[in-house]
């Protein structure tokens, strides 16, 4: 039986997620921004991003939940 294995680190608002020693990604709660092949390249971008803000809908439009 095959279990699956799962690393998940937040950073600036940003999840660094690796599934099954798959690729590094670095998400946000709505988006996948970028794979790595390395979890310190994954986390080196993440840094590099500016802290993740959830933005207000645009006035008369509903949030897109």
């Amino acid at each position: 039986m095959h279990t699956a294995t799962l690393s998940k680190t937040h950073l600036n608002g940003y999840d660094v997620i690796n599934v099954n020693n798959g690729p590094w990604r670095v998400c946000n709660p709505r988006d996948r921004l970028a794979s790595f092949r390395t979890r310190e390249e994954a986390m080196a971008f993440a840094a590099s991003l500016p802290a993740y803000k959830e933005r207000a809908p645009i006035k008369g439009q509903q949030a897109a939940n």
